[in-house]
């Protein structure tokens, strides 16, 4: 990968908008931002603003705009910016008009309802021929579309691959950092906004920053033993996509994860807190039968998983939580 190389964003909403234009900013690469919608594409390219998803942000006059999937075929880096769950439709819609050969990025955070897959799996299967890597760690899409400082990291299977996406992507305000670790990487990212959910419970509850500490600490040991479980290394997860990522989830109000858990501790019904939108909502439920798949102990997701599902109440699950057996750390 050498010269004025030419990127495309797939996903038109808040994240994949800040990427597309932090990557125009750097002047290093020919950005375009893809959406399904030509009429708000065209919009987009001629206000150069995105009120709906980053309001007040103006939007680099090189970034370029399009509903057409055709556009793709020159790009040498494709990111996926649309949510988890939507990523194999993506591929389906979008993968005919890659050019051989091109890295894929996923920009999500989740984990394949279904089938518990990860999205790097999904997409290898979709994309036979596309190296597959994995952009995630603590980063608010307004914070990396005002300029904020902002790291991140990038996983690919090849870490010299890793490395170069890395390079390609980076500007002067959002540095990424390879890894080889695809599993620990995509695992931090989708069980933070797990533990979000439980960390917005105890807000909700008002439990106090204690519990909160808590709450994060034995949430990243879950993480870790997951990951290791998985073939993945546990230590990826005390890093940007872990415990970066976990901490400001779990603390920011700008996390709908966070969020949603604390209209669950104010005792709002579930259904009203839109938690299909929610990327915890899916991963929650996965991650648990995964930990039972695995032998392995993860009761804070077990329990946000049935608060969801309705199998648990709160007041209970905090009982529960609390009355474990004492251990060592």
């Amino acid at each position: 990968m050498s010269g004025m190389q030419r990127i495309a964003v797939i996903g038109a909403g808040a994240f994949g908008t800040a990427l597309a234009a932090v990557v125009a900013q750097t002047g290093r690469a020919q950005v375009l931002l893809i959406g399904r919608d030509a009429s708000v594409m065209t919009d987009l390219a001629a206000s150069r603003m995105h009120e709906t998803s980053l309001p007040g942000i103006h939007l680099p006059a090189s970034l370029s705009f399009s509903a057409r999937a055709e556009d793709l075929h020159d790009a040498d880096i494709v990111l996926f910016a649309m949510p988890s769950q939507a990523q194999i439709a993506a591929a389906e819609t979008y993968g005919p008009h890659l050019k051989p050969g091109a890295p894929v990025v996923i920009c999500a955070k989740g984990i394949e309802k279904q089938t518990s897959r990860l999205l790097t799996d999904v997409l290898e299967s979709a994309l036979p021929g596309h190296p597959v890597a994995m952009l995630s760690g603590p980063g608010f899409a307004a914070d990396i579309a005002k300029g904020l400082p902002t790291a991140m990291a990038i996983a690919a299977a090849d870490l010299p691959l890793a490395e170069q996406l890395a390079k390609a992507i980076s500007g002067q305000t959002f540095r990424l950092y390879a890894s080889d670790d695809r599993i620990g990487v995509q695992l931090g990212g989708a069980l933070k906004n797990v533990l979000a959910i439980a960390c917005g419970i105890v807000e909700g509850m008002g439990l106090g920053d204690s519990a909160r500490a808590a709450l994060i600490a034995r949430g990243l040991a879950e993480m870790s033993r997951l990951v290791d479980a998985m073939g993945g290394r546990g230590d990826t997860v005390r890093g940007l996509s872990g415990l970066g990522d976990l901490v400001l989830t779990a603390t920011s109000h700008q996390s709908r994860n966070l969020r949603f858990g604390i209209a669950l501790g104010k005792g709002e019904p579930i259904g009203t807190q839109q938690g299909s939108l929610v990327e915890g909502a899916f991963a929650a439920a996965v991650a648990a039968r995964l930990a039972e798949g695995y032998e392995i102990e993860m009761p804070i997701t077990e329990a946000v998983a049935a608060i969801i599902d309705g199998r648990l109440d709160i007041p209970t699950a905090i009982t529960q939580l609390m009355s474990r057996p004492i251990t060592t750390e």
